[in-house]
């Protein structure tokens, strides 16, 4: 028998299977910290449902790892490369195939960018409301294995809100087609929620049909500058209270700005230590933004009403406030979710948190919902850092960790568990739970083929 390489030449068309150790490099990690580092043995590029059948096939029957990746954004390890893996690449499949504007719904490949999809949806008054801070690059089957959230989820919910059917291939090679065309639908079991979110460990996305929503006619954007972080979390509070449902919420600390008028030439740190951005949306857009003005000045913000230019700005130096950096060894950056009423807490929590363990903190949040993205780091020097730095930077992890758990919030609010995130899943998820999502994993892949040592 050949190699795991000649094989998959053999069934896949030319330039669709490669070798090169630059590739295998490349596709070998997401975004997110190494904890264990393989190079695959082959990166597939998938061109169709039938590539990815004779893949799977190749790999289950050498009992080869398969993990699928789509664009690489993802931020926890989910599309790290296993030992004995070939990395199943599912960029090439990037085609809408159905867009229908009577039903409101599409279907699409899982190559399919999020924002390609909101252009086509565009324009027939239409969006495709889960907006991940890399929906110019991250894709629709990437997002539906993350359950990827964004900075819209406060009003339109995470990707399995908007996902009615999938086409999956499982761990055997087989194809199946799950939920409905239907905006209801209530028959067995929901195995369309079970796939989405399941990071690529119960079988491989290759069509989505999603539900699109009505793009606003109008949007109204409020930025509230606060002298510190703990007031602005307040005031995430208050609107609630106000019973206005903003599109947008999102909460940015004294750090963050101050970062972000380094690389782009913004002053948002001269007017304020910390900014909660507001936006209301559709035919009601303009009168709850008043009432949001009001009550965020009443609690002592600063308001300033935005042009529509300076609004874009705001919130496209939102979607880029992770700055520069990929998370590694010596920078984290977490994802976890408190209810919104412990906002405040969770925040001094953090504050503390970094002062008792002498790390670096900034802070970015999804306010609406709970989701919070607090970064550690500590300074490296000549690219090495001393071994109880990165200490103290473990401690700091788990104890934000810790806080989170303890004010009934979870260690993922978006990115996943991957493979980065496992050593907290049992905090959260006690073992009789575990022990049936093991079950649940060896019913759809028996000889643990699909992404091993991921997610669960």
């Amino acid at each position: 028998m050949g190699s795991i390489v000649t094989e998959l030449e053999s069934v896949l068309g030319p330039g669709q299977v490669d070798a090169d150790e630059v590739t295998l490099a490349r596709y070998a990690v997401d975004q997110a910290p190494v904890v264990d580092f393989h190079l695959p043995l082959a990166v597939v590029f998938a061109q169709s449902v039938e590539d990815v059948q004779a893949a799977v096939r190749c790999c289950a029957s050498r009992g080869i790892a398969l993990v699928a990746r789509g664009a690489g954004t993802g931020v926890s390890g989910g599309a790290h490369a296993s030992r004995n893996s070939v990395v199943l690449s599912l960029e090439r499949m990037d085609r809408i195939l159905d867009l229908n504007p009577d039903d409101e719904t599409a279907v699409v490949e899982p190559g399919v960018i999020n924002a390609v999809l909101n252009q086509a949806a565009a324009v027939h008054g239409l969006m495709y409301a889960p907006d991940p801070a890399s929906f110019r690059t991250s894709t629709i089957g990437g997002n539906v294995a993350t359950n990827a959230g964004g900075l819209r989820c406060a009003k339109y919910g995470v990707t399995r809100d908007s996902v009615l059917a999938l086409d999956v291939v499982l761990a055997d090679g087989s194809l199946i087609h799950t939920g409905h065309q239907t905006f209801k639908g209530v028959a067995g079991y929901d195995l369309t929620g079970l796939f989405v979110g399941s990071e690529g460990t119960l079988g491989i996305v290759v069509g989505i049909t999603v539900r699109l929503k009505y793009l606003p006619r109008d949007v109204q954007t409020i930025a509230a500058f606060y002298p510190d972080f703990r007031l602005a979390a307040a005031g995430v509070l208050a609107v609630g209270r106000a019973r206005v449902q903003p599109a947008i919420m999102e909460l940015l600390d004294g750090g963050t700005l101050a970062q972000l008028d380094s690389i782009h030439g913004s002053d948002l740190s001269a007017r304020g230590r910390s900014l909660l951005l507001i936006q209301t949306d559709g035919f009601g857009a303009v009168a709850e933004a008043e009432v949001v003005r009001r009550v965020l000045a009443d609690g002592g913000a600063l308001v300033t009403t935005e042009s529509t230019a300076e609004a874009e700005q705001l919130v496209e130096l939102r979607r880029n406030s992770r700055g520069v950096e990929v998370d590694d060894e010596y920078r984290v950056g977490e994802d976890v979710a408190v209810p919104r009423s412990r906002l405040v807490d969770y925040v001094a929590a953090l504050e503390g948190i970094a002062v008792a363990h002498e790390v670096s903190l900034k802070v970015v949040a999804h306010a609406g919902d709970g989701n919070l993205h607090p970064t550690f780091w500590v300074d490296r020097l000549d690219n090495a850092v001393d071994e109880g730095a990165m200490e103290r930077l473990n401690l700091a992890l788990d104890d934000s960790i810790d806080a989170a758990l303890e004010m009934g919030g979870t260690i993922t609010g978006e990115h996943g568990i991957g493979q980065y995130k496992l050593r907290w899943l049992g905090l959260e998820q006690p073992e009789p739970v575990r022990e049936l999502q093991r079950r649940i994993k060896e019913l759809f892949d028996p000889a643990g083929i699909l992404n091993p040592g991921k997610a669960i």
